[in-house]
């Protein structure tokens, strides 16, 4: 065997290049029998190895992401929720509103959506490489909460701040105690026209001071979060019931057939 065949795949392995070790008699028969030249057959090879590491990469970033689930966009049933436009979805789907440093807030009663469509563009901003972050409301609040018991509040407003998209779900489902809203408004302030964040609330925006317990605290909230903010309503029904509604839309009709 040509001893520098034998180092060459001895330095792949040592180097770690696992891809284009895998590839690399795929790439010398190529070049030996076509036209390929030396230097097209070498961009293939480490082709090879960059493909699979930005698929590892992306698959990393998703993971970070702390996602409930990886549906997308395409899963969500825009005919059972025609309050969504499909027009606006796709808009931030293309992530342009992360280039703006613009909000999203979903609004609207639980099982409508709002989760499935922070989470599809949160996916997509991974798959993009942005780095991405989802969390409940309730443990955002806890874990600043702990931070600023241990005099290490400021260390986690920055670990939450770094992130290009911030997703919190469920603002509102559970209320908030006026020092924790201090908490919450101190990293809605941090990030303010520097990042952007999705929230997903069921409560409208005139009752943010009911979940605030401070008029003062959820007006200064409400203007950073909504200055730079596209607010997608959903009135529909429970996506969650959908099989139920959809049931009930069957008997229905064969009455009228019959």
């Amino acid at each position: 065997m040509n001893s520098t065949y034998v180092q060459l795949k001895k330095n792949l392995e040592y180097l770690k290049l696992n891809q284009m070790d895998l590839h690399l008699d795929e790439v010398i028969d190529l070049i030996t029998s076509s036209p390929l030249s030396f230097t097209e057959g070498l961009c293939k090879l480490t082709n090879y190895e960059i493909d699979f590491k930005e698929a590892n990469m992306i698959r990393s970033m998703v993971k970070v992401g702390a996602f409930p689930h990886q549906k997308g966009i395409s899963d969500f049933d825009f005919e059972f929720q025609p309050s969504v436009n499909p027009e606006e979805i796709k808009d931030f789907a293309t992530l342009r509103f992360l280039e703006n440093a613009e909000n999203i807030v979903f609004l609207g009663p639980s099982g409508v959506g709002k989760t499935h469509l922070a989470t599809a563009i949160g996916v997509t901003a991974a798959k993009k490489r942005y780095s991405t972050y989802f969390i409940k409301c309730h443990d955002l609040i806890m874990q600043l909460k702990k931070a600023k018991l241990e005099n290490r509040l400021e260390a986690r407003l920055k670990h939450f701040f770094k992130y290009k998209l911030l997703i919190i779900d469920e603002l509102g489902y559970l209320p908030i105690k006026k020092d924790d809203a201090k908490l919450f408004f101190q990293l809605i302030d941090k990030r303010y026209e520097k990042r952007s964040t999705i929230i997903t609330t069921n409560i409208n925006f005139n009752s943010w001071d009911d979940v605030f317990f401070d008029p003062v605290i959820a007006n200064a909230i409400l203007d950073r979060v909504l200055h730079h903010a596209h607010v997608v309503n959903i009135t529909g029904k429970s996506y969650r019931l959908k099989k139920i509604y959809r049931s009930r839309g069957r008997i229905a009709k064969m009455y009228i057939l019959k």
